[in-house]
């Protein structure tokens, strides 16, 4: 029976569309090596090449990433390009074992928002308006400026907030931007804007915890001020 190349497999049985559609976790080890190398060889699929060399391996990533080039290379459908691939992935592999995982910061009240943007914000001649993306710890998952420009209030794009939001799993939303001008008083639009975010993150299940304006030395929460 002529054996199929993966481009003639099931397209979810195909490691590059199996990966996007059930995440990295779904695959084999075989099938995550297959991906890097690309192609196996015209016996073989890249996906039947690597369950050979990690049987040859007692399936043991650990003893694979103990090969050499050349061991490598004496598999039919192992160039030199791909032996290097393989070790070099095995190189990451335990590099990030030796890292700690990074630092979240806990963003969970106005005064460590305050002081975790300020840094950033505080020599600004312009408005930027920023979100920040928390898990359900108040630990940030992730900071993104929405806008930049004008002095006295800056363009937000409500749709853009909520699509960050989103696709970065998150539980907790805060808002922040500056008064370049150092006067804390929220503008009628600050005050639509926030209740604005306050009706998308409802509608999406996200918790809206705060809109901080930020001065050089001072804040603003609605969230404490009672309006968030």
């Amino acid at each position: 029976m002529e054996k199929l190349n993966i481009t003639q497999w099931a397209e979810e049985d195909r490691p590059r569309e199996k990966m996007a559609s059930l995440g990295a976790g779904a695959l084999t080890s075989a099938e995550l090596l297959a991906i890097l190398i690309g192609s196996g060889s015209t016996k073989e699929s890249a996906v039947d090449l690597m369950k050979r060399i990690l049987g040859d391996c007692n399936n043991n990533l650990n003893t694979l990433g103990k090969l050499n080039i050349h061991d490598l290379c004496s598999y039919n459908g192992i160039g030199e390009a791909k032996a290097i691939t393989i070790l070099a992935a095995c190189e990451l592999g335990k590099r990030r074992q030796m890292e700690k995982p990074e630092d979240r910061p806990d963003l969970g009240t106005a005064t460590r928002i305050y002081n975790h943007m300020h840094p950033r914000m505080q020599d600004l001649d312009v408005e930027e308006f920023w979100v920040l993306l928390m898990n359900q710890h108040h630990r940030l998952i992730k900071q993104v400026r929405i806008s930049h420009g004008g002095i006295t209030e800056t363009s937000v794009d409500i749709r853009i907030i909520m699509r960050e939001a989103i696709l970065a799993n998150t539980t907790i939303l805060a808002a922040c931007h500056n008064h370049p001008s150092g006067n804390l008083h929220p503008s009628k639009y600050d005050e639509e804007l926030t209740r604005s975010i306050k009706r998308a993150c409802e509608l999406m299940r996200i918790h809206f915890m705060d809109h901080v304006i930020i001065t050089d030395g001072n804040y603003y929460s609605f969230h404490e001020q009672g309006k968030c």
